[in-house]
């Protein structure tokens, strides 16, 4: 009997580990394989170079700004898509009716296109449109998208919007799995209103939001669209994420070793920074508890 679960369990996850071979590490093995050549994704022949590509990249300015860009946008993203997800969550958390109606409504900027979103923002940020033109009337001119700080906000700002109902969506249920009694017997020993979120609330909250924290920091490694189409990494190299820097190496510089190996050095940097930022909130729930 245990082997013929064995053998039904391997057999449900085959198309997974399949797709897991062929898609993932087949992929990755051939950007090893890349990292140490020349190819520029024309040639028929390329030449092995070593680790030349990766000393290269080490000391290239364009990689130094990804890898802080990257926690640039964590400082933005992170905190303000986390605050806008628990105000959402605990407004509609408080509805009698029509929860799902509204969790719906904050969620579907999430399956919205990263490209029609980023143009229609071009298009509201542009220097003839209405929101300009009104700023200028009144002596403020700023150029959204070519000053570094405003260009890293407004892109944080996007992914804030797109992503807080989805994550809105998971503390929703996280706030529905805590009893109610809990509140009554804090309410029985003094607890205030305005003490009762700090106290309660959000420790036992935790598990939902570990998750939302987690997802949230690694969507900072993995944004390109949005910086795609509004700024192209600048200005002065502002925006440029990890994803900007391989597409740019890869497709406008046909350095395609080389660009392996800044996408080897990203995943090195995302897997060390994760590890980190997990043990960090690992700590933050051991004080209540839940590690």
């Amino acid at each position: 009997m245990d082997q013929r679960n064995n053998k039904l369990g391997w057999l449900f996850t085959s198309p997974y580990l399949i797709y897991s071979l062929i898609f993932f590490f087949g992929p990755l093995i051939w950007s090893f394989f890349l990292s140490i050549t020349d190819w520029n994704l024309i040639a028929p022949t390329f030449n092995f170079v070593g680790l030349e590509n990766f000393m290269d990249a080490i000391r290239s300015p364009g990689v130094h700004a990804a890898f802080w860009v990257t926690y640039k946008f964590m400082l933005i993203f992170v905190p303000l898509v986390t605050v806008l997800a628990i105000a959402v969550a605990v407004l509609v958390n408080g509805l009698k009716r029509f929860k799902s109606l509204f969790l719906i409504g904050f969620f579907l900027p999430y399956l919205s296109s990263g490209v029609v979103s980023s143009l229609i923002v071009k298009g509201l940020l542009s220097y003839n449109s209405p929101i300009n033109t009104s700023l200028r009337g009144i002596g403020i001119n700023i150029d959204w998208l070519g000053t570094p700080f405003s260009a890293l906000f407004i892109v944080g700002l996007i992914l804030a919007w797109k992503f807080t109902g989805y994550y809105a969506l998971i503390l929703t249920s996280g706030l529905a799995s805590i009893d109610k009694e809990v509140y009554e017997a804090a309410a029985i020993d003094g607890v205030k209103d305005s003490q009762r979120f700090w106290r309660i609330t959000l420790p036992l909250l935790y598990p939902a939001l570990y998750t939302t924290l987690i997802l949230a920091f690694g969507v900072t490694f993995g944004i390109f669209t949005e910086v795609y189409q509004l700024t192209g990494g600048g200005p002065q190299n502002a925006t440029n994420t990890w994803q900007m820097e391989i597409f740019k190496q890869a497709f406008t510089n046909l350095q395609a070793g080389y660009a392996s190996a800044v996408a080897l050095l990203a995943s090195v940097a995302t897997f060390i920074s994760i590890f980190i930022i997990r043990k960090l909130l690992e700590l933050w729930g051991k004080r209540y508890g839940w590690v």
